[in-house]
């Protein structure tokens, strides 16, 4: 099963299509980033009580595909997706494509504290599930431009355990022109129930 995975994720990755990231200025992006300290926080780290994930350091060709996605409404904008629908608005207060590049230079600049596990599973089964994932986002969860795989490493474990949900019931990965979620909707289905994920959470979170 495993083998075969590893297979379609390689084969995958031969028909990926990589654009050209401009740079952003984190100085610039500060500006913008004040519309999202009220609930992300001033420096990143998230509010579980808002729905906000932790954002400080990811890499930044991740957080400007994931905010012209919202943009567009690749993401957000299925009525079952609660806080993708919250996050929505929230995109388009950046004008263009360069006041993405400068808030998304400026949120990797971010540093914050590790989070504080709050999933219980089992970390050695959560690790056995694990190696189906590392094939695109490493063995210690740091991702994969490469493969278009963000980096899970310092990601709080609730929000994993949602988008995971996400992806298995539909509301992420099922847009026709989210290519890379449409990647990621069939591993999320490797994990059976519930308690599969939180297990391989339970796993990634001790990645430090």
């Amino acid at each position: 099963m495993l083998k075969k995975i590893t297979l379609l994720l390689m084969g995958l990755g031969l028909g990926i299509v990589h654009f050209a990231w401009a740079a952003g200025d984190p100085e610039k992006g500060k500006t913008f980033y004040a519309v999202c300290v009220a609930c992300h926080g001033q420096d990143g780290a998230g509010n579980k009580a808002l729905n906000a994930p932790r954002i400080a350091g990811q890499e930044i060709w991740y957080i400007e595909r994931q905010l012209k996605n919202y943009k567009s409404g690749i993401r957000g904008a299925n009525n079952k997706d609660i806080y993708g629908m919250q996050m929505r608005p929230m995109s388009m207060t950046l004008p263009n494509d360069e006041a993405i590049a400068n808030v998304s230079a400026y949120v990797n600049s971010l540093k914050a504290k590790p989070p504080v596990a709050t999933i219980q599973g089992d970390v050695g089964a959560g690790k056995a599930a694990y190696m189906i994932c590392q094939t695109c986002h490493g063995a210690k969860g740091e991702g994969n431009k490469a493969l278009n795989a963000p980096k899970l490493i310092g990601q709080q474990d609730w929000y994993m355990v949602r988008q995971l949900k996400g992806f298995k019931d539909g509301l992420r990965g099922t847009h026709p022109k989210d290519v890379y979620g449409m990647q990621m909707r069939p591993m999320s289905m490797t994990l059976t129930d519930d308690k599969a994920i939180n297990n391989v959470v339970s796993y990634i979170v001790t990645f430090k």
